[in-house]
């Protein structure tokens, strides 16, 4: 009895190991969904104006990039993992001003290359409170990742950008690849499955997200203008990227994760095109609940 005891606690402790990281509470989501910005949208602006951006437009949730100007009163400052913990307080205050929620942080490259550069990063999400963070991986650190992960309890997401014809190295566009290279790790390892780059690479948004089922950590959501990597983005639900059928699949899969909105056009006066991407995320919402 007492081996069999034994036996179901360490059960219960790898489960609860493995558990996903603190949830987003739900007065951050729209229509079920963490839905706001990544702020590479508003590259053109500082930090502090992203998040004025995103929450004028509607967000409820940020990613932050790491390069960003920080404010327009701390000159050069960049935001990044090197931030100290007083300016951390700012940024922390800056977000409840706004009524925002700071829930990722990437995409971080070259990662786990280097412990101690990428518990810097680990250390700096968590202060944060952020759930996640996003990177692209250098594959021979991924058990440093891995063993990261269970440490700090935050969920890593790969990120795919599109496919290179003259880089065959490159796979992080394909989530089969994506796949294989976390499915046997921890259950927080995953991906950052970017809709747009999916396009921009001949894959049906809705076949990678099938592939990826239960590894899919946040969505860099997109509608893009057409199947080709020439195609730019547009308001939900005006492009090719089958935004419901998205949105469907993830709500099938139970994502906790959250969504950016990562508009990459008209970048000077992008706001009202993100908050018709957030009216329609609000509209997909009601719909939703009509058909209960």
């Amino acid at each position: 009895m007492k081996t069999k005891i034994t036996t179901l606690l360490a059960a219960l402790t790898c489960v609860l190991a493995t558990s996903a990281a603190t949830p987003i509470p739900d007065q951050y989501k729209i229509s079920g969904f963490a839905m706001g910005c990544q702020a590479y949208t508003f590259n053109r602006f500082t930090a502090f104006e992203a998040i004025e951006k995103t929450a004028s437009a509607g967000g409820k949730v940020i990613e932050f990039y790491p390069g960003q100007r920080f404010s327009m009163e701390d000159g050069a400052l960049k935001l990044d993992q090197n931030l100290s913990d007083e300016n951390i307080a700012k940024l922390k205050a800056k977000l409840e001003k706004h009524g925002l929620m700071g829930v990722n942080f990437g995409v971080v490259g070259g990662f786990g290359s280097d412990e101690s550069a990428a518990r810097k990063v680990f250390e700096f999400a968590k202060k944060m409170g952020f759930p996640a963070i996003t990177i692209e991986p250098k594959i021979e650190g991924m058990d440093l990742i891995d063993k990261l992960i269970k440490e700090y309890d935050i969920r890593v997401a790969i990120h795919n950008h599109p496919r290179k014809p003259k880089d065959p190295s490159y796979m992080l566009w394909d989530p089969s690849y994506v796949l294989s290279i976390v499915k046997d790790r921890d259950s927080r390892f995953g991906a950052c499955a970017d809709i747009g780059h999916y396009v921009r690479s001949g894959i049906k948004p809705v076949d990678a997200l099938r592939i990826l089922k239960g590894r899919v950590m946040s969505c860099h959501l997109k509608d893009l203008s057409e199947f080709a990597p020439s195609g730019h983005d547009m308001p939900f639900g005006e492009g090719v990227s089958d935004i419901p059928a998205v949105l469907d699949e993830l709500r099938k899969q139970d994502f906790v994760g959250n969504i950016s909105i990562e508009y990459e056009y008209n970048w000077d006066h992008s706001v009202p095109d993100v908050a018709q991407c957030i009216g329609f995320i609000r509209g997909y919402g009601a719909g939703a609940s009509s058909k209960k």
